[in-house]
């Protein structure tokens, strides 16, 4: 009996610390998420802005 009481007293914690542990998780995921969300430009993975994808002329021709 006494084994008993102490397996389902660790279970209890166990279920305990796992239920917070992934509400924890939950939390951070939506967290970056939302801070995602906020972000202008997606496609700029290198943080450096507009300034390698888009020129800011078009070439002159210079043969002319």
């Amino acid at each position: 009996m006494n084994n008993k009481m102490i397996f389902l007293f660790g279970f209890i914690i166990l279920s305990i610390y796992v239920y917070f542990l992934f509400s924890i998780i939950k939390k951070q995921n939506n967290h970056e998420s939302r801070e995602q969300m906020n972000v202008s430009d997606l496609n700029d993975l290198d943080g450096m802005g507009n300034q390698g994808r888009f020129p800011n002329k078009k070439p002159r021709n210079r043969a002319i």
